[in-house]
């Protein structure tokens, strides 16, 4: 994974825009199961939010994140993913925790092989995947990963861009 740290006020989040391109699927990935939540690609973003209202769980396993990496977990991560059967559009909760949620932009086999370009509306995508208005956007990563299937992977990225909402003068 290698990631950003940022602050972007909600007010001010608009469109990203990525691109990747995948060789080929994890056969054995399923991200909604614990044991099997891998991917070739995500792109990774990380939000800011009322942390008061995390559940008993959440705050626990936040408290066990700092302890082990000194950063809480932080209030939601939406995560933009290649799925191998999930269609477009599918939201998947991950199952470790409630406050990462991955959107399907890609899946099955048909693009693979091939660089895909995507432009997503952060706010209607966080709005979609979490139900409710998104806080600043603190962090921006991308991420493939292939050890819970204990499998080996290759991905490329092209550059990943952020547009902010322009300023009223």
């Amino acid at each position: 994974m290698v990631r950003q740290v940022l602050r972007v006020d909600p007010d001010d989040l608009a469109s990203l825009r990525f691109s990747w391109k995948v060789p080929e699927l994890i056969a054995q990935a399923d991200m909604a199961l614990r044991d099997a939540d891998d991917s070739p690609v995500r792109v990774v973003l990380v939000f800011e939010g009322d942390r008061s209202k995390f559940s008993s769980k959440n705050a626990m396993l936040s408290e066990l994140a700092r302890a082990l990496t000194g950063e809480e977990l932080p209030y939601a991560t939406l995560m933009y993913v290649w799925c191998n059967t999930r269609p477009q559009g599918t939201v998947i909760v991950n199952p470790r925790t409630d406050r990462i949620r991955k959107l399907v932009v890609e899946s099955g086999a048909g693009k693979l092989r091939q660089w895909v370009d995507y432009e997503r509306n952060i706010r209607a995508d966080y709005e979609k995947t979490f139900g409710e208005a998104p806080g600043a956007l603190v962090g921006i990563g991308i991420m493939t990963d292939s050890d819970n299937t204990r499998s080996n992977t290759t991905a490329w990225y092209g550059p990943v861009t952020l547009d902010k909402v322009a300023q009223a003068r």
